[in-house]
């Protein structure tokens, strides 16, 4: 059987981290400042966003949301960036996704400077990523998040293979990214790969990482033995139960190790998060941070 991978733990002991680099700032007088822009009533949207600012406050960042309704114009949405982009109380911005179909969404990333970029979005960012720059900027939390995992598990990375399924901007690029950045040969796969093709290029993977939102997409008998599955997916059923991308119980008992669903990459989002935010504000006010999280 798999080892569990408890996303929840490892979160845990990142926040704490966090907390202490935060107590850091905070004797210099610098509070992290994250501003989370809400348009509409979707109401997943507004259950993220909630736990956001109670996680933030938990480890000292002073989170604060503006709320727009369905309504709102785009002109209002890149007004307010403008203003927050120039605020010196905040460090961090996030817009959250998805917005009304009035506004471009990309335009309004776009208009969040790169210093700021706590998802890691803007096209500078994403850019320095692929390009492979050395030096500090802010990557999406989710990948970066599944790197903190797997270096947690000490999962040796070098000269292995792996099949990242999905290619959002919110997970499968910068996955993609990151995973080659630490030596690691990858597939990336989409909606468009043929089935025998995906089936035959997981039997090879010795990590795996799947983000599509289709539930039982990786069957166990798909995966090669002993594989490191991180199931980012997140689909509630009818009966509403919830599950991800990977047939959990069919994989266990193949895999080497594997994330739940809940309690595994979801918890690690919010945390790498509150991460960025800290390490973006050290970086606005020109603060040198022992990278302590490092170590968890």
């Amino acid at each position: 059987m798999a080892k569990i991978i408890d996303g929840k733990a490892i979160a845990k002991k990142l926040r704490s981290a966090v907390s202490e680099q935060t107590a850091i700032l905070k004797e210099q007088s610098v509070i992290p400042g994250l501003a989370v822009v809400l348009v509409g009533e979707d109401p997943a949207s507004e259950i993220y966003v909630r736990n956001k600012e109670r996680a933030a406050n938990k480890v000292g960042v002073h989170a604060e949301t503006f709320k727009y309704p369905s309504t709102a114009t785009e002109a209002e949405i890149l007004a307010k960036v403008a203003a927050l982009n120039v605020d010196d109380t905040i460090d961090a911005i996030l817009v959250q996704s998805p917005v009304p179909s009035q506004i471009n969404e990309q335009k309004v990333q776009e208009a969040i400077i790169p210093e700021k970029d706590v998802d890691g979005f803007h096209p500078e960012n994403i850019g320095r990523l692929y390009a492979g720059q050395v030096g500090y900027y802010p990557v999406a939390n989710t990948p970066r998040g599944i790197m903190t995992m797997l270096q947690h598990e000490k999962i040796d990375l070098t000269n292995k293979h792996a099949v990242v399924i999905g290619r959002s901007i919110l997970v499968g690029r910068p996955m993609f990214a990151l995973l080659q950045a630490a030596n690691v040969s990858v597939t990336l796969l989409h909606q468009y790969t043929p089935a025998t093709l995906r089936r035959e290029l997981l039997a090879m993977a010795d990590i795996v990482v799947v983000a599509t939102g289709v539930p039982d997409l990786v069957m166990g008998a798909d995966l090669k033995p002993g594989a490191v599955v991180m199931d980012v997916g997140m689909n509630r059923l009818p009966n509403n139960k919830l599950v991800g991308d990977v047939n959990f119980v069919s994989a266990e008992k193949v895999a080497g190790a594997i994330t739940p669903v809940p309690g595994g990459v979801g918890p690690m989002t919010i945390a790498t998060l509150l991460q960025t935010t800290v390490e973006l504000a050290a970086k606005h006010h020109q603060i040198e941070l022992e990278q302590g999280w490092q170590s968890i």
